[in-house]
C-alpha cells in the first residue's frame, strides 16, 4: 500500500512512519508548514511546525529511509483554523482548533493531496485504533489502548470515509514510554524531544491575549442572572462557559461561593457570572452530526465533551431523520428488521426551552455536566468505539 505519512517533527509520527515503512508500505514523509512565521522557534513544548520541527522531521525520515517533502498547508490552515477559532469565539461560542485541524487539514485537505498523487492512506502518530469491526466488517475508530494520550475524541469528526484510508500505528501501544524507548531503539534522534500541548499557534500560551491582538477590544458588562453589574470587561472573546478565574470581579458573591461565566451574549457585550450550579445540566443538543454507524433513539451511548474528559453513560433521544427532521425517542420503528420500539425520551418541562432544532442530536446524560458550551465537540461511544461526533449548540 503506497502511505503518505504526516510527520510533524515529534517523536509520535517520527515512530509511527517507521512503523508503517517496517510493515513493508511504500511509504513517503511530508511534513506539514502550517505556520505563516517561517522564523518561528519552539519555546519548550510550545509552537507549532517551527524550523525545528521541520528539520527533526527531516532526519526521522533520512534514518527510516523514505522520501521526505514540506507541503505548505499554512493558507488552508490559517482560514479553516486560526480563522474559525476567533470567528467562534467572537461568537460567544468555545471552539477546539485540534478538533478543527484533525478535520480540516489533516484529514481533508492532506488527504485530498494525497489522494490526487495517488496515495492509498495517510498514516499519523495519533493514538487511536481502526479495527474492521464497524457496520458490514467496515473500518471502526476506537480508543487508544494508552487511554492518558487517547485522541479518538479529537479525531472523530474525520468520519468514517477517512478512518478507512487513514493508519494508526500507535494505537496499541499502552504507555508513552514504549514509544519513547522504540524511538531510541531505531536511532531516531527525537526519542527525548517534548511533546507538545495547549494551542500550537498561540506560542506563549496566553489564548486571551491572542483573541484581544486579533479581534481587538469591546468593552461590555459583567452582570449576574438577575441583572445587577458586577464590572466590566474588555470583550465578550475572553470568557467561555464555565470558566472561573480571570473574571477580574473585585467583589466577591455575597455568599462567598465561587462566581462562573454562565452566559455569554456578544451582541449585547454582557457577560453572566452566577453560581456553579447553574452550569449543571443533563440534556445535550447537537448539530452536524457525523455518523460512523446509524444512531437510534433509544439507544445507550456514552458521552464526551472534551477532549480528556470522561465519557458519560447516556441515552439517545433524538436524532437527525434523513428528512431533515428530528425524530423523537417515542418514534416506533417498524417493518422487517426494525428493533424493539426505543424508550420514551426524558419529557422537557421548561417552558422557555425552544424545540430541538430540525436534523439536530439530542443526549439525556445518566449524571449532570458541568461546563457545557456551545462550539464543542460531542462525541459518542459505545464501549471504546467511537459512533458519532457533532457539534454542541446548547444544553437543555
Amino acid at each position: 500500500m503506497k502511505v503518505l505519512a504526516a510527520m510533524s517533527g515529534g517523536v509520535d509520527s517520527a515512530v509511527a512512519a517507521a512503523r508503517a515503512a517496517e510493515a513493508g508500505h511504500d511509504v513517503v514523509g511530508v511534513h506539514m508548514a502550517l505556520s505563516k512565521n517561517r522564523d518561528q522557534t519552539r519555546s519548550g513544548s510550545r509552537g507549532c511546525c517551527t524550523v525545528e520541527d521541520a528539520s527533526d522531521a527531516r532526519r526521522a525520515a533520512e534514518k527510516i529511509g523514505i522520501p521526505y517533502y514540506v507541503w505548505d498547508l499554512s493558507d488552508d490552515f490559517h482560514d479553516l483554523v486560526v480563522e474559525d477559532f476567533l470567528s467562534e469565539y467572537a461568537a460567544g461560542r468555545t471552539p477546539n482548533p485540534c478538533v478543527r485541524c484533525n478535520e480540516r487539514i489533516k484529514f481533508a485537505s492532506l488527504l485530498e493531496r494525497a489522494t490526487v498523487l495517488g496515495f492509498d492512506a495517510v498514516c499519523t502518530g495519533h493514538y487511536a485504533s481502526i479495527r474492521a469491526d464497524g457496520p458490514g466488517g467496515a473500518p471502526s475508530l476506537h480508543r487508544s489502548r494508552n487511554q492518558a494520550k487517547d485522541q479518538s475524541y479529537v479525531l472523530a469528526v474525520m468520519g468514517p470515509d477517512a478512518v478507512g484510508r487513514s493508519v494508526f500505528p500507535l494505537g496499541e501501544y499502552e504507555t508513552k514510554d514504549e514509544v519513547r524507548a522504540e524511538a531510541r531503539s531505531r536511532g531516531l534522534g527525537v526519542s527525548t524531544k517534548p511533546d507538545s500541548y495547549d494551542i500550537c499557534f498561540v506560542a506563549d500560551g496566553d489564548t486571551r491575549g491572542f483573541l484581544e491582538r486579533n479581534l481587538g477590544q469591546s468593552p461590555g458588562e459583567i452582570r449576574d442572572p438577575d441583572g445587577t453589574v458586577l464590572g466590566t470587561h474588555r470583550g465578550t472573546h475572553g470568557f467561555t462557559i464555565g470558566q472561573r478565574k480571570g473574571l477580574g470581579l473585585e467583589q466577591p458573591a455575597p455568599d462567598g461561593a465561587p462566581r462562573y461565566v454562565v452566559d455569554i451574549d456578544p451582541s449585547s457585550r454582557q457577560v453572566v457570572v452566577g453560581a456553579a450550579e447553574l452550569l449543571s445540566t443533563r440534556e445535550l443538543i447537537a448539530t452536524d452530526v457525523i455518523a460512523f454507524e446509524p444512531l437510534t433513539p433509544g439507544r445507550e451511548v456514552r458521552a464526551q465533551i472534551r477532549a480528556h474528559g470522561e465519557a458519560i453513560p447516556a441515552r439517545v433521544l433524538e436524532v437527525p431523520a434523513p428528512t431533515g427532521a428530528s425524530v423523537p425517542a417515542t418514534t416506533p420503528r417498524t417493518g422487517p428488521g426494525a428493533a424493539e420500539p426505543a424508550a420514551p425520551a426524558v419529557p422537557c418541562t421548561d417552558p422557555d426551552l425552544p424545540s430541538t432544532p430540525s436534523g439536530s442530536l439530542r443526549v439525556s446524560l445518566e449524571t449532570p455536566i458541568r461546563g457545557v458550551a456551545p462550539g464543542q465537540t460531542l462525541v459518542l461511544y459505545d464501549g471504546d468505539r467511537v459512533i458519532a461526533a457533532s457539534t454542541l449548540e446548547r444544553r437543555a
